[in-house]
């Protein structure tokens, strides 16, 4: 069974890998993820992420060439959700593609406002990368 999809970007105004240099490194969530992410700390190959509804665990995708950022999140031991996304190059800048699938039980309106969340850290990351805080 597909499940629905949201494909969100944002057009950044920096070459792909200073985007893919600063979005790669977990330790830079708190600056750009605002809405999911409150603070990271490591803990082995993976990083926990005070969220502000709880805890949660992140697995990255080993560093790459090509622009792939996909990681898991997992919410729980029975709730692991993937989370594609890539920089990829756009002219001189870069265009920051994240993929949002509607998980099984999840609300139009639940979607919709992970949708929103997403959004709206991409825009922010947009804001941070070309120094417009």
């Amino acid at each position: 069974m597909l499940h629905s999809a949201r494909h969100m970007s944002v057009g950044i105004e920096r070459p792909p890998e200073e985007v893919y240099a600063f979005v790669s490194d977990p330790t830079n969530l708190p600056r750009w993820a605002t809405a999911f992410c409150v603070s990271v700390r490591r803990s082995g190959d993976e990083w926990i992420v005070e969220t502000p509804q709880a805890p949660v665990r992140i697995a990255f995708a080993a560093l790459n060439d090509l622009g792939v950022l996909d990681h898991v999140v997992t919410v729980s031991s029975e709730l692991e959700v993937l989370s594609p996304m890539r920089v990829v190059a756009n002219g001189s800048g870069s265009e920051v593609v994240f993929s949002l699938f509607q998980r099984p039980g999840m609300s139009e309106a639940e979607f919709s406002d992970d949708a929103a969340l997403v959004q709206q850290d991409l825009e922010t990351l947009k804001r941070v990368m070309e120094g417009r805080f």
